[in-house]
């Protein structure tokens, strides 16, 4: 994990909104209406909450179909163990280092489409 995949982890668990979604996911599956009249918050802002958390690895979904024949987004929780030391900290940076260090001039640049966050450290 470099410096940038660690910084995009940690804002992934750095608002209070989105701790307390995981928090209340820490009781199992939920479907989203249920996760969002549990959290107070509209659908609309949960997704965006969401889209972080799953990004980062922290949460996963699925669609599944209700016997009405109705899609139901289900969110879920992945196991994760996140521990930031100073040991983290210079491990990513080195990384950062050894990464910028090894790219040839022409491709220095990249762009933010590329970069994705790593998940979380999993422990089981």
């Amino acid at each position: 994990m470099n410096l940038e995949q660690l910084s995009a982890t940690l804002s992934a668990v750095a608002s209070p909104q989105r701790m307390t979604i995981l928090a209340e996911l820490s009781t199992g599956r939920v479907h989203v209406s249920e996760l969002a009249r549990r959290v107070g918050m509209s659908r609309a802002l949960l997704y965006m909450h969401l889209a972080k958390l799953e990004a980062a690895g922290f949460v996963s979904t699925s669609l599944e179909l209700s016997p009405e024949g109705t899609a139901l987004k289900h969110v879920a929780l992945e196991p994760f163990s996140l521990t930031i030391d100073i040991d983290t900290i210079t491990r990513a940076l080195a990384a950062t280092s050894n990464a910028a260090n090894s790219t040839a001039p022409d491709e220095a640049v990249s762009t933010p489409s590329a970069q994705t966050p790593s998940a979380p450290t999993t422990s089981e």
